[in-house]
């Protein structure tokens, strides 16, 4: 077997990677020194709710767009075929019901933190399960994809490991620290310029020295690389269409639906309207960053066929095959693979830049501020910087952890992974079943994460064992990871078909598709039979602006009086036949009697107080409640 070839940058591809790191800073620095100075907390964690809705699509984009899935997409694509571009099926209804659902609910709210809205419909008890929850999935994943793609890089080029890392992780850490959410957001705009001009790159001078994008197409098509649609229902193959097109639903609502660092940047729109507008924007951007990703892969197997650098051991692992493939077509054009590895760091820089300052966040929103509800703004402005300090030295630690862990760094990155369905459960269970009470919640939760943790870390070890089909030395050595900001991983040592397997061996070969809608159902089923067992909140204590009205919306064109009754006693505006969400004073009752409520504490009466207009609409909406109980007594 062949050793290791390592490829050596140029002084014109440091220059073009040290461009990224300075312009990245300075863009920090601007932010800091300019405009409102990130004196607030608005300011800071939120960008003062000034953003329009193109910078915010590119850096929703940009945190979806890792550098993992930068180099695990293209290895995807080369190992087993196009399949997996039909996963952009999954990108309509991923996006189109967070920005008709979740979206409008979050930003009508006011909130800063998605786990606020948990205390809202709930209790504080599971906002803190929602929020240690998040914390636990981010820190560690935070490291290890800072990690992950230095050590690609230094086994492929000689580029100095801890060199990468730190400097990564410092530059990352000044600008998130300093600039805050805005320079954030445009950092990402400028990161995701360079991840599209990176890989448009390598495709277009892959391409020509193949032949052609024709060829390319063609030497796939003869050597069976183009997948056709496998309409098969069984859930446990690893990818069919509707694993990929359908699961692939619950995996972008679990990121685009409900996840802080996501939800964060909606947040940061000028109106509701700008926000909404930023989902659709991201359709087409992710749609062409999928295809580019895929044609990637396309043009390496055009140009190593069956007999990769991966098969002739020029690289350890599918992770490093990316970056080879790129210093052999480029090493003779100076400064690309430096844009190359740019367009990669960019990835990482945008999705660790997102979970410091939404880490930052939660942690101030939902920790700190209820412990201390009347620090002043300047203190609560300087702890959220030096948390976002904090996660930033944070990361470097991890980053360390993550070089001693060895195989169970797949293990860590699939806990990052399969955290996401329970988190999207708890939500669903709050917004769509107004008879779910705050001890059905927790227990969801908590039985939502038990199944998430059973399948996945179960699925690992259950498939660590020895392959029996064909070519199984060589499937064995592939271990890329296949993330999106979110949320999913897969570990392609687990390609084992599951015909013949039974009792838990079927059971962990579910198709991690599937991981995010499976935990999440766990999460409303069991969320609900314990609503049930300790007693439902009745429709007329819960705060309609806390819910949506899934029947309402999709049966519109019944009459008013049978809407009324699908409305589970949810008192709606009465004057809508929209199913829109309103704002309301409401108070929600546990079944104890206790009321939970705490937008009437003065820390929200002062939020909804800044909205003048809005608080006419709510006397109005309470005259309104006042009559209609009148009526009914």
């Amino acid at each position: 077997m062949a050793t290791s070839t390592v490829m050596r940058f140029t002084v014109a591809d440091y220059v073009i990677f040290a461009l990224l790191l300075i312009f990245s800073s300075v863009i920090g620095l601007f932010y800091a020194l300019s405009g409102g100075r990130q004196r607030t907390t608005q300011e800071f964690l939120l960008a003062g709710r000034s953003m329009t809705f193109l910078p915010v699509a590119l850096s929703l984009l940009a945190s979806f767009q890792s550098a993992v899935a930068i180099l695990g997409v293209p290895a995807e694509i080369y190992t087993f075929g196009t399949e997996y571009w039909f996963l952009g099926c999954s990108y309509f209804l991923g996006l189109l019901i967070p920005a008709h659902i979740f979206v409008p609910m979050f930003y009508r709210l006011k909130i800063t933190s998605t786990y606020e809205y948990l205390e809202l419909r709930f209790n504080k008890a599971t906002r803190l399960c929602g929020t240690l929850t998040f914390i636990f999935q981010m820190v560690i994943y935070m490291g290890l994809v800072l990690y992950t793609p230095a050590l690609a890089l230094n086994a492929v080029t000689g580029f100095d490991l801890w060199g990468a890392v730190l400097t990564m992780g410092l530059v990352c850490t000044l600008y998130t620290a300093l600039g805050g959410l805005k320079a954030v957001i445009w950092t990402d705009v400028f990161q995701t310029l360079v991840m599209f001009s990176g890989q448009l790159a390598v495709i277009i001078i892959g391409a020509k020295e193949a032949g052609g994008i024709g060829e390319v197409w063609r030497i796939a098509k003869n050597n069976g690389k183009i997948s056709g649609i496998d309409l098969n229902p069984d859930p446990f193959e690893r990818h069919t269409f509707w694993t990929l097109s359908f699961g692939g639903v619950f995996m972008m609502l679990a990121l685009y639906g409900v996840n802080q660092a996501q939800v964060q940047r909606y947040l940061s729109s000028q109106t509701e309207k700008q926000a909404i507008l930023s989902c659709y924007v991201v359709f087409p951007c992710q749609q062409l960053v999928l295809a580019m990703g895929c044609i990637l892969g396309l043009v390496m197997f055009a140009r190593y066929g069956e007999n990769g650098p991966l098969q002739q051991g020029y690289v350890n692992a599918s992770d490093q095959m990316v970056l080879y493939f790129v210093m052999d077509i480029l090493q003779h054009y100076p400064g690309l693979p430096g844009l190359f590895i740019a367009c990669l760091f960019s990835g990482a820089l945008s999705t660790i830049s997102s979970a410091f300052n939404s880490l930052a966040a939660v942690t101030m929103t939902d920790l700190v501020k209820p412990q201390y509800p009347h620090m002043t703004e300047a203190r609560a402005t300087l702890i959220s910087k030096c948390l976002a300090l904090g996660y930033g030295l944070l990361c470097l630690g991890m980053a360390y952890i993550a070089s001693l862990m060895g195989p169970v760094l797949q293990a860590a990155l699939s806990i990052f992974g399969i955290v996401g369905g329970p988190l999207l459960g708890i939500f669903c269970l709050g917004m769509f079943f107004p008879m779910a009470n705050s001890t059905g919640a927790i227990s969801g939760l908590v039985a939502g994460l038990i199944m998430a943790f059973w399948i996945g870390i179960g699925g690992f070890i259950s498939k660590r064992a020895p392959l029996s089909f064909v070519n199984a030395t060589t499937i064995q050595n592939i271990s890329t990871s296949l993330t999106t900001a979110t949320m999913t991983t897969v570990n392609l040592t687990t390609v084992a078909p599951s015909n013949g397997l039974t009792g838990l061996k079927k059971f962990y070969s579910l198709s991690y598709m599937w991981y995010s809608g499976h935990n999440a159902a766990t999460v409303v089923i069991v969320g609900l039979l314990v609503s049930f067992l300790t007693g439902p909140v009745k429709g007329e204590d819960v705060n309609p602006s806390l819910v949506f009205p899934v029947l309402r919306y999709l049966l519109f064109f019944l009459p008013e009086r049978c809407k009324e009754k699908l409305s589970c006693g949810v008192r709606y505006h009465p004057a809508s036949n929209e199913p829109s969400l309103q704002h309301s004073l409401v108070p929600t009752k546990e079944p104890n009697g206790v009321i939970n409520n705490d937008v009437t504490r003065g820390e929200e009466k002062q939020k909804f107080a800044s909205e003048p207009p809005m608080e006419v609409e709510i006397r109005k909406e309470d005259q309104a409640a006042e009559i209609l109980q009148e009526t009914s007594l």
